[in-house]
């Protein structure tokens, strides 16, 4: 099983940046991918960016050429950078990883508000 813990979400303004980090735990050796859904209010979750152990990596069209994503040296944190952000980023983002199941954490908020 593995737990995973997001950080990075806030409010921030359209036109900004934000950083989302997600840190795993427990047996990540099974872990061959991780990435960021999110879901805003009255919509369904959706992927926005998934890494795997081979460096592969698939974005959401909606935010290619915006958000980056990426993984630490030590493959157990994957951190999501966000710029030019706008108001239709706005969503609880939640951070997974891929083993025989799908794990998933807690979710962070994003808000992106004048």
């Amino acid at each position: 099983q593995v737990q995973l813990v997001e950080s990075g979400g806030g409010l921030v303004q359209p036109g900004g940046s934000l950083r989302l980090s997600c840190a795993a735990s427990g047996s990540m050796y099974f872990i061959y991918a991780m990435g960021w859904h999110r879901q805003a209010p009255g919509k369904q979750r959706e992927l926005v960016a998934v890494l795997d152990n081979g460096g592969s990596s698939n974005y959401a069209d909606s935010v290619k050429g915006r958000f980056t994503i990426t993984r630490d040296g030590a493959q157990n944190t994957v951190n999501l950078q966000m710029n030019n952000l706008k108001s239709d980023d706005t969503a609880v983002y939640y951070c997974f990883a891929r083993t025989a199941v799908v794990n998933w954490g807690q979710g962070t908020q994003v808000t992106v508000s004048s």
